[in-house]
Order: C-alpha cells, then sequence, then structure tokens
C-alpha cells in the first residue's frame, strides 16, 4: 500500500517536483501497451541511472520529523487531551481514505461505492495528503505491476530506507515513468469524485489536512495555535510512516504463506498498524480481495469492518473476495509452507503474470470467473 497503502506518493512537495508522465494519452493506447510481450514489459536490466536529489523533499521531511517529536513532547507534556482524541480522530478518518478509499477502491477496484460514500473516502483521503487520488493508483498500480524492479516506485531491492521514504527524495526512476504510461487509468478518469479532488487538490489538501485540524482545537477549547500546529505535524508524520511501513518492512520481513517468489511478506504488526494492509503477500497474489488479507475477522482489519458497515446499508456493493479452494491451490503451488503445505514443484515469479487489480488486461479468466462477489449491485 502505496499508501501509497497503505505505496504511495507522499507529499505535495513531490508531485511539484517529480516528473510526471502525459495523461493525455488514449484510454484504448493505454490498455493496449498492457498487452505488450512479456520481453518489452520487462524494465531494463542495465538501466543508466543516476539519483537527483530533491532537496525540498529532503528539507520538507527534515521539518515534519522534527516538528513531529516536537509535537510529541507537547501532547505529552503541555497540550490538552482534547487535542489529543482529535488528532487520533482525524489520523483515523485519513487512514480510512487511503486504505479503504483510494487503495482498495479506486486502485484495485476491489468493490463499488455509492456516490455518496466515494466523497467521504475522497474527503478522508485528502485529509491523509499523499497526493490526489489519480496520482496514488496510477504509482500503486505500477508498483504491482512491476514490484521489485527498477519500475517500482519505492522498489524494495534498494533497501529499506529508500522504499520506506528515500524513493521520495529522489526524482522517479525512468522506468517508472515509461511503465506508468502503460497503466490504464481510464476507470478513474471517468469519476467525477476523483477529477473534482484533482482539479481543487491544492485547496483542500491544506484545509483538509492542516488549517482545519489545527483551527477546531484553537476555536473549540483554546487550545494555543502553536500547541495544536505541532500536534498536526505528529499526527500527519506518524500517519506517512505508518503508510510508508507496508513499502518497507512488509516487503521485507515476515511470512510468504501463498507466494514465496515476490518480497511482499504477511506482517501482523504492519497489518494492525496500517488498518489491514500488513498482509501484503495475500494482497499481491490477490490485489482485487476487498479484504486485502485472507482473514475472517476485523481484530487485525479495520478496513474491512468499515467496508463492510456500509455494505450493510447498501452503500457499497460487488465486493469480491477469493474462493477459499484457489486460495489453497495457489499457496499449496507457490506459498513458503507457513500456511498450507506446499506442493514439491518449484515456482519462479513472471512479472508477465502480474496484475494491479480487477480490470486489469492481464487477469487470468479462471480467476474472473471464480470470483466471490458479495452484496451485489443492480
Amino acid at each position: 500500500m502505496a499508501p501509497n497503502l497503505f505505496g504511495t506518493s507522499a507529499t505535495l512537495f513531490l508531485e511539484a517536483t517529480q516528473q510526471d508522465v502525459s495523461q493525455n494519452k488514449p484510454s484504448s493506447e493505454k490498455s493496449a501497451a498492457q498487452k505488450l510481450s512479456p520481453l518489452q514489459k520487462a524494465p531494463s536490466a542495465n538501466p543508466k541511472y543516476a539519483w537527483k536529489i530533491v532537496w525540498r523533499n529532503v528539507i520538507a521531511f527534515f521539518y515534519l520529523h522534527v516538528g513531529a517529536l516536537y509535537g510529541l513532547y507537547l501532547l505529552i507534556t503541555a497540550a490538552k487531551s482534547y487535542t489529543a482524541v482529535w488528532g487520533i480522530s482525524i489520523a483515523v478518518f485519513a487512514a480510512i481514505g487511503v486504505t479503504g478509499g483510494a487503495h482498495r477502491l479506486w486502485a484495485h477496484r476491489s468493490y463499488k461505492a455509492k456516490w455518496p460514500l466515494r466523497v467521504i473516502l475522497m474527503i478522508f483521503q485528502t485529509m491523509a495528503f499523499q497526493n490526489h487520488i489519480y496520482e496514488w493508483v496510477r504509482d500503486h498500480r505500477v508498483h504491482h505491476k512491476f514490484t521489485d524492479t527498477d519500475a517500482d516506485p519505492h522498489n524494495a531491492q534498494r533497501g529499506f530506507f529508500f522504499s520506506h521514504m528515500g524513493w521520495l527524495m529522489v526524482r522517479k526512476h525512468p522506468d517508472v515513468i515509461s511503465k506508468g504510461a502503460t497503466i490504464d487509468m481510464s476507470d478513474l478518469e471517468k469519476d467525477p469524485v476523483v477529477v473534482w479532488q484533482r482539479r481543487l487538490y491544492i485547496i483542500l489538501m491544506p484545509t483538509l489536512c492542516f488549517l482545519l485540524p489545527t483551527w477546531v482545537p484553537c476555536y473549540y477549547w483554546n487550545e494555543k495555535p502553536m500547541y495544536a500546529w505541532y500536534v498536526c505535524i505528529m499526527r500527519y508524520t506518524l500517519s506517512l510512516n505508518i503508510t510508508w511501513l507496508v513499502n518497507s518492512a512488509a516487503h521485507m520481513y515476515g511470512m510468504k504463506p501463498y507466494d514465496n517468489s515476490i518480497s511482499p511478506t504477511d506482517s501482523l504488526s504492519v497489518g494492525i498498524g496500517a488498518f489491514g494492509e500488513g498482509w501484503h503477500n495475500y494482497h499481491h497474489v490477490f490485489p482485487w480481495d476487498y479484504k486485502a488479507a485472507e482473514l475472517g475477522n476485523y481484530r487485525t482489519n479495520f478496513t474491512t469492518a468499515f467496508i463492510d458497515m456500509f455494505a450493510k446499508i447498501g452503500w457499497a456493493y460487488d465486493l469480491k473476495t477469493v474462493a477459499t479452494n484457489i486460495v489453497k491451490k495457489r499457496a499449496a503451488r507457490t506459498g513458503d509452507g507457513t500456511r498450507y503445505e506446499r506442493a514439491a514443484e518449484a515456482h519462479q515469479h513472471s512479472h508477465a503474470n502480474a496484475i494491479w487489480g480487477w480490470g486489469d488486461a492481464d487477469m487470468p479468466a479462471e480467476d474472473i470467473q471464480k470470483v466471490q462477489i458479495f452484496n451485489k449491485g443492480d
């Protein structure tokens, strides 16, 4: 997740400084590009690439982390308890906007949402300030299609720091740009909520992420402006780091019950902190599952509980999940044996078979035919 969850661009500074792919390419051309041969799709084996540091981002992250430490100090020693409760509430709303909105709804199309829920999730995602939905989704789909290659925006093969936050301090690898242009984004280009947010993001983001969260404590319970500001900075910085752990820790530490040939892992600690986004090995194997995990309860997957709650009132529908026999079959064939007994044959990962979620042109016909859909809409 890159969420970007949870995988994910993280700052307006990034959008202002990073290279961007052209969004003027016709959707039909983007869709056709996904059907290139494996040799054409494979990123360059010997890329000529030199890091170009984005100093504006480096300075911004330095300020955010120092400010977060000061905010934590103020929260413990001087700020009012209401300010802490308010900060936690904003953090929860923002997290759901990333996990349930940008990630599971828009990036992977693992369920559908009626417009009131889409508006709510858009507002929550704007609070999180991880760039607008369109860019978040594009980078995350590229991450799934080309995991652990130079086309992966936060390639875990380049080390923990790079995959955690270093990727935001340098300009994107050229493969990220070129492969990003092949990703089909036509569904988001037709979504008025996504289009509206993208158009007004420069106004919505600072208002919902910084100004409003700082103003409310000052106005309603007379919190000192400096205290309110640095508690806000602490909340935002902590939220970023929890999201980044999905890109870093959940690609390095944990079990691989479903595919032992890829870097994503299942991590309990990340799953709890990231509202259910830590079951990353399962998620990369079955990215269209709205639960993003093979779990039957909500203890480590609060986002699933949120989606199910709105499914009960009909605002979330067509919830896609994977049949148990399909999960077991895949785990036996490619897993590490930690959850299901593994078959004898070896398995090698191929990016030619990688998909970003429901609707990807490379999705196997068997998976499409045997997907389980709950709370079907009209």
